[in-house]
C-alpha cells in the first residue's frame, strides 16, 4: 500500500471523480477526510471507506471561506494527528451554469475553483510542515487549453469562460505554491483531466462535445473516474518525491503538449 499510514484530505469528495480519489487513497491505506459541502454524500463516502476496514471521516466545508477551511484542517488534524496529502478537487462543476456570462458569476466561479484551491493549501501548510513535508495535488483541466469548437454561435461579445479561467488559473497557481512549498518540502502538483464520464459531466457536457472529444482522442476513448486515481496515487505517494510544480494531462491523448 504506497499511501499506509498517511493522512489524506479530499476536498469535493462526496460525488463523482473526488468520491473516486478518496475510496482509492484509502485503499492505499490513507486515513482519509472527506470533504464537502454536501454533508449527507460526504458520510456515504466515509460508510463505504469504513465498510472496507478504512479510516475515513466526512467534514462540511466551503473551501472558499478561509475560517471554514481552517477549521477544516484543525479537525482533521485532531481527528487523525496529522496531514500528510491535500486533494483540492472541490469546484463548481456539477451545478454550473453555462448559460450565465455575469461577472458575478465568474467571481463566484474563481472563488470556488481557484481561490479555493489557495486557501486550502495555506489551511494545511503548517502541519504538513510539522511533519517535514506533504503532498498537494490541484485539479485543473484540459479546459484550460482552449479548443475551437465547430458549430458554436458567433458570441455579441467577450464571454467569461469562467471554468477555463480558473483551470488555467490553477496551473500557473499550482507552480506558485510549489516554489513556496518546497523548502519546506511541500510538493504541489496538478492534474489536468479530459473529459470524465462522471455525473456532472452527463449534466453538463453536451453529447455532441463528448463524442468529438472522443473521437479526437489517441485512445479513442473517454475517462471514468477510476482512471485518473492512478495518477492521483502516484503524486500523492513516494514514488513522485522530486516531481513539483508540475501539471499532468490525463485525457486518452486529446492534447498533446510539449
Amino acid at each position: 500500500m504506497k499511501l499506509k499510514d498517511k493522512v489524506a484530505i479530499v476536498t469535493g469528495g462526496a460525488q463523482g471523480i473526488g468520491r473516486a480519489y478518496a475510496l482509492r487513497f484509502a485503499e492505499e491505506g490513507a486515513a482519509v477526510a472527506i470533504v464537502d459541502l454536501r454533508d449527507e454524500g460526504a458520510k456515504k463516502v466515509e460508510a463505504e471507506i469504513a465498510e472496507k476496514g478504512g479510516r475515513a471521516v466526512a467534514i462540511k466545508a466551503d473551501v472558499s471561506s478561509e475560517e471554514s477551511s481552517n477549521d477544516m484542517a484543525k479537525q482533521v488534524h485532531d481527528r487523525f494527528g496529522r496531514i500528510d496529502i491535500l486533494m483540492n478537487n472541490a469546484a463548481i462543476y456539477y451545478d454550473m451554469d453555462l448559460t450565465d456570462s455575469s461577472i458575478e458569476y465568474l467571481r463566484k466561479m474563481l472563488d470556488v475553483n481557484l481561490l479555493g484551491i489557495l486557501i486550502c493549501g495555506r489551511a494545511v501548510f503548517s502541519y504538513m510542515r510539522e511533519v517535514g513535508g506533504g503532498s498537494i495535488i490541484n485539479i485543473s483541466s484540459t479546459a484550460a487549453y482552449p479548443l475551437p469548437m465547430p458549430g458554436m454561435p458567433v458570441a455579441e461579445n467577450f464571454g467569461n469562460y469562467a471554468y477555463g479561467l480558473a483551470k488555467s488559473g490553477v496551473v500557473f497557481l499550482t507552480k506558485n505554491m510549489a516554489r513556496t512549498g518546497g523548502p519546506h518540502n511541500i510538493r504541489v502538483n496538478a492534474i489536468a483531466p479530459g473529459v470524465t464520464m462522471s455525473e456532472a459531466t452527463k449534466k453538463v457536457v453536451p453529447d455532441g462535445i463528448i463524442e468529438m472529444l472522443k473521437a479526437g482522442a489517441s485512445l479513442g476513448s473517454t475517462l471514468e473516474p477510476w482512471d485518473l486515481t492512478g495518477t492521483a496515487v502516484y503524486l500523492a505517494s513516494e514514488d513522485s518525491k522530486m516531481m513539483t510544480g508540475q501539471t499532468l494531462v490525463v485525457d486518452a491523448g486529446v492534447w498533446m503538449n510539449g
